[in-house]
């Protein structure tokens, strides 16, 4: 898609190329109240991928990105017990042990958690044993910086913990719309781990969950000996292509099958059915605007958020109501931003398919899928 004066927000160099362009859109974190007139303001959303470290990353940013505040899925929830109770098996919290959090809007604080099993918060500017990273790099505009600080946070012997959602993922799954204004960082296990080697980490310990289509856990520390199946991991994240400038540029393509999307609410429409959506999440706004889809195909989007009802999605007239609502309109069928929260959200909200109507996700994306009654 050709290259432009860049540098990588992580090792600085500029050879590497915009291997997604969706153009110009409204910042997602813009959810305006439902009667504030179109247009909203819109800004270019690319990612740049760098040829030298293999880090994925925004290029342009929209002006002062801020995160809505959201309710808590449940399966974030678990996936912070099972993380954490990973790193019970690797011994790392020990009684007394200190531990730092740099924080991310994403996920509540592990802070709690861990000083509950025993550990000490550091507080000040004293290096700790335990360093954690739950989706917070992602929000750091100078990468370089951000693993300069929580190598210099960590004490000696001490290790480094990172939770995030894998550029493999996104290769692997198609999900192009994971990249989103505020977010500048999407990486590899592989490429996370030379940009540590650089601050005298490296990768240690690295496992997979089916979070989000692909979260990984990571523990860093300054003498890594990689197991078997760390080392799998990272092999296999190469062999779907994150090093590969041409494995990379298959997001541009997917992101062109979101019209896919719009002709299925198009035929609905044309069939008499009402379809609303669930989840008014960061990543539904790049999706629904670079589909072109409004209110005249969704009439509107339920989120759990009382922050974000009575808003709409930006870009667009799709007002944001209540589950309630919801439940109480009837539809036919909903559609569900975020497949991983199926049984969560089904659960939750049985009217719906009490009164005949069905859940479809979007599997991988933005394939429609359709779940009966018994799945």
């Amino acid at each position: 898609m050709g290259t432009f004066p860049f540098r990588c927000r992580s090792c600085g160099s500029s050879a590497g190329e915009v291997v997604l362009d969706l153009g110009r859109q409204p910042s997602w974190d813009r959810m305006p109240p439902v009667a504030e007139p179109l247009p909203d303001p819109a800004h270019l959303l690319r990612m740049w991928w760098c040829r030298a470290c293999g880090l994925a990353q925004l290029v342009e940013d929209a002006d002062a990105v801020e995160e809505v505040p959201g309710i808590e899925p449940q399966a974030m929830l678990d996936q912070t017990e099972r993380s954490i109770a990973r790193m019970g098996e690797q011994e790392l919290l020990r009684p007394g042990a200190t531990v730092v959090e740099f924080g991310s809007p994403h996920g509540e604080s592990w802070l709690s958690r861990l000083v509950d099993r025993g550990l000490v918060e550091q507080i000040g500017s004293g290096p700790a044993d335990l360093v954690i990273d739950c989706y917070g790099l992602l929000h750091e505009p100078d990468q370089e910086a951000s693993l300069r600080a929580r190598a210099a946070a960590l004490a000696p012997g001490g290790t480094l913990v990172i939770q995030l959602h894998s550029f493999a993922t996104m290769l692997r799954t198609g999900q192009w719309y994971d990249l989103r204004h505020g977010h500048f960082a999407y990486w590899s296990v592989p490429a996370l781990d030379g940009a540590l080697r650089r601050h005298g980490l490296g990768v240690h310990r690295a496992w997979w969950y089916p979070l989000a289509g692909g979260t990984v856990l990571i523990t860093a520390t300054r003498t890594p000996a990689p197991d078997a199946a760390t080392r799998a991991l990272i092999e296999s994240e190469r062999a779907e292509g994150v090093c590969d400038g041409t494995q990379v540029r298959r997001l541009q393509d997917d992101a062109a099958s979101a019209v896919q999307l719009r002709d299925w609410l198009a035929a609905e429409r044309a069939a008499g059915r009402l379809v609303l959506g669930y989840g008014a999440a960061s990543r539904s706004v790049p999706l629904v605007c670079h589909a072109g889809i409004d209110a005249d195909l969704l009439q509107a989007i339920a989120d759990a958020s009382p922050a974000k009802q009575g808003k709409r999605m930006p870009g667009t007239r799709i007002p944001i109501v209540s589950p309630a609502e919801l439940v109480a309109r009837a539809p036919d069928r909903v559609l569900l931003f975020l497949a991983g929260l199926a049984d969560e959200v089904r659960g939750a909200l049985p009217g719906v398919e009490d009164a005949g109507g069905r859940w479809v996700v979007l599997d991988p994306s933005p394939t429609v899928m359709e779940l009966s009654a018994a799945s």
